[in-house]
């Protein structure tokens, strides 16, 4: 599938109630509605089925999106992290140091 590569399949499902999946089975569901307004038909009860069928049509695409992004951003931070280990030299750990070393002396002004 050319939208979501074999190597996606490793990674977590997304939740099956993501922002992505709402708003867009939402936004189905006003376009069955607005269907409904441009036809002259009743806006709520006309066409139940129409509105159904929009609302999970936009619930789908939603949740591919989110699938699709979870797989673009894990291919992300895999490159990233795989350059970081090839490159020790550019990403030194700092020393730490603590909150003495930082913050300066305390001299009470009176």
């Amino acid at each position: 599938m050319v939208f979501l590569p074999d190597e996606s399949r490793s990674l977590p499902p997304p939740p099956l109630f993501n922002r992505g999946s709402v708003w867009l089975g939402f936004v189905g569901w006003i376009t069955a509605l607005l269907d409904n307004t441009f036809n002259q038909r009743p806006v709520l009860r006309a066409g139940v089925h129409r509105q159904v069928l929009f609302t999970t049509v936009g619930w789908f695409v939603g949740y591919y999106l989110a699938k699709r992004s979870d797989y673009i951003y894990a291919k992300r931070d895999r490159e990233l992290l795989e350059y970081v280990r090839h490159h020790p030299e550019d990403f030194k750990v700092a020393e730490k140091k603590r909150i003495g070393e930082l913050l300066e002396d305390f001299y009470p002004i009176r």
